[in-house]
């Protein structure tokens, strides 16, 4: 009986020892498995954004000039005013290229870092139109006085544009894209770490 129980005990030790390392080895392929998916799936959505976020909005002015000048260029002779009227539209953009963003999947650690964001970049480019002109035949309007009302419209759109406003409604736009990184990173338990300094990761 003795010499029978010995091989039976052996035979049930083998057994166990490889319903044991079955095991220990389909839960480690399935967290394996788990691992790669999931960093396939963060990094998958990363590539699909990388892409360019531009936000326009446009302006429009009237401007009107008067230039008054000595008739003949004599100040002897009366004056005389010639007017004109430009019609400013003025297109302004601001641009995020996502393709710049450095964000790395950490799937051991389980943590999605944001490592750069892109800056904005703000076009504006205004386009001047002469709607109306008044002058004389002895005072007419020359290369330089067109020349130099254009720029003046032109200055003067560049300040109408509200920059700050600009940049803030990009960054609002640009958090907007990056949330639905940061909404499947938590989905999938992964922490969100900021080393930007530009994010409140409390929020996200």
């Amino acid at each position: 009986m003795k010499a029978t129980q010995k091989p039976l005990f052996f035979i049930a030790g083998a057994t166990a020892m490889l319903l044991l390392f079955f095991l220990w080895n389909s839960l480690t392929k399935k967290t394996e498995e788990k691992v790669q998916n999931d960093y396939y799936i963060i990094t998958n959505q990363i590539r699909k954004m990388n892409k360019m976020v531009v936000m326009e909005q446009d302006f429009s002015s009237m401007q009107k000039t008067k230039i008054t000048s000595q008739l003949l260029g004599s100040s002897l002779l009366p004056s005389t005013e010639k007017e004109i009227i430009t019609f400013t539209k003025t297109n302004a953009q601001v641009t995020y290229d996502l393709s710049k963003m450095n964000i790395k999947v950490d799937s051991i650690n389980k943590k999605l870092i944001i490592k750069e964001l892109p800056n904005a970049d703000i076009r504006i480019i205004p386009s001047v139109e002469i709607q109306s002109m008044d002058d004389s035949f002895f005072n007419r309007f020359s290369d330089k006085d067109f020349q130099k009302i254009t720029k003046s419209a032109k200055d003067n759109a560049y300040k109408t544009v509200n920059q700050n406003r600009l940049r803030a409604e990009g960054r609002k736009q640009l958090l907007e894209n990056l949330d639905q990184i940061f909404v499947l990173a938590k989905a999938l338990n992964y922490q969100i770490e900021d080393q930007t300094g530009q994010l409140d990761v409390s929020k996200l």
